[in-house]
C-alpha cells in the first residue's frame, strides 16, 4: 500500500509529510480572513482536540514503537523508554526556560523565558516555534525509523502520525491567528503568525530524519524522546489553556477524548 513512499529517501518523505502539516496549519490560520473573533468554547474545544491527538500520537506512533524497537535491538525496554521519554521533556523544559516567548491563547498572557525587550510579535512567533518543534521532529523521526526496516516501525504508522498532526494543526492554526486578530493585529499579520508554526515543522522534520538515519542505534531513544517532547507541550500548554474557563471543562474533556480516539483509530488502521 505504501510502496511509493519506500522509493523516496526518509528525508524526502519527512519533508513532504511536514509540508502537508504546514499546509493544514496555514488553512486553519486562513480562517482569520473570514472571522475576527472566535467563541471561547470553540477555541477551548479546538485546543482540547489538538491535545487528544497529540497524546494518542505520542503513545501509538512514537512511544510504543520505540519500546518494541528497543526489544528488537536487544536493549532494556523500560530503561530505553524512560530515558528517551524524560530526555524529551527535559529538552523542552530547558528551551522553555531559555527561549523568550509569550502565551496568548489563555485568558491571561504570560511571558516565559529569559527577559528581553523584543517586540510582542517576535515573542508570539517564538512561542509558536517552541510549540511545534516537537511535532516536526516526531514526523521526521517516524519516517527515519520506518526506513530502518524494523517490524516495530512501519510506513503506515509514520503516515498516520503525519495525518494526525496535520488534523490537529487545522484548529491549532485558527486558535492562534483569530485571537491575534481580535487583539488588533491585521489579518495578514495574524495569518502569518498563525501559520508560522507550520513553517518550522519541515525544518524540524528534516533534522529528525537526518539524525536517525546517521545514528540508527539511537532510534528507540529518538522515538521516545519525541513522545516526551510532545507530551510536555500538551501538559504544559494545551490542556491548561483549553481548560482555563471552568464552564467549558466537561466539553473540552470529551473533545480531548475524541481527538485521542481519532488519532488512535488512524494509527491502528494504517499500521
Amino acid at each position: 500500500m505504501f510502496d511509493s513512499f519506500i522509493s523516496f529517501s526518509p528525508v524526502c518523505n519527512a519533508f513532504f509529510a511536514t509540508l502537508f502539516t504546514w499546509f493544514v496549519t496555514a488553512a486553519g490560520a486562513a480562517l482569520v480572513f473570514f472571522f475576527k473573533s472566535i467563541n471561547r468554547k470553540v477555541l477551548d474545544s479546538m485546543l482540547g482536540f489538538a491535545a487528544g491527538v497529540m497524546i494518542a500520537a505520542s503513545f501509538w506512533s512514537l512511544l510504543s514503537p520505540g519500546m518494541e524497537m528497543a526489544g528488537e535491538l536487544g536493549l532494556n525496554v523500560w530503561i530505553t523508554a524512560a530515558v528517551g521519554f524524560m530526555s524529551g521533556g527535559i529538552f523542552m523544559r530547558v528551551i522553555d526556560m531559555v527561549l523568550p516567548h509569550i502565551h496568548t491563547t489563555g485568558i491571561h498572557d504570560s511571558e516565559d523565558g529569559i527577559h528581553t525587550s523584543w517586540k510582542r510579535s517576535t515573542l508570539l512567533v517564538l512561542a509558536i516555534t517552541l510549540h511545534n518543534i516537537p511535532e516536526g521532529l516526531a514526523v521526521g523521526v517516524a519516517f527515519g525509523a520506518a526506513a530502518a526496516g524494523l517490524p516495530s516501525a512501519t510506513w503506515g504508522s509514520a503516515i498516520a502520525l503525519a495525518l494526525g498532526i496535520g488534523l490537529q494543526n487545522f484548529p491549532e492554526g485558527a486558535a492562534v491567528s483569530i485571537p491575534l486578530r481580535r487583539e488588533g493585529l491585521s489579518r495578514s499579520k495574524s495569518f502569518f503568525i498563525g501559520q508560522f508554526s507550520g513553517m518550522v515543522e519541515p525544518v524540524a522534520g528534516i533534522i529528525g530524519a537526518v539524525f536517525v538515519m546517521h545514528m540508527k542505534w539511537l532510534l528507540p531513544y529518538a522515538l521516545c524522546f519525541a513522545a516526551g517532547a510532545m507530551i510536555f507541550v500538551v501538559v504544559e500548554e494545551l490542556i491548561p489553556e483549553s481548560q482555563s474557563d471552568e464552564a467549558n471543562i466537561d466539553l473540552v474533556t470529551m473533545v480531548t477524548m475524541l481527538g485521542f480516539t481519532v488519532m488512535m483509530v488512524l494509527d491502528v488502521a494504517l499500521a
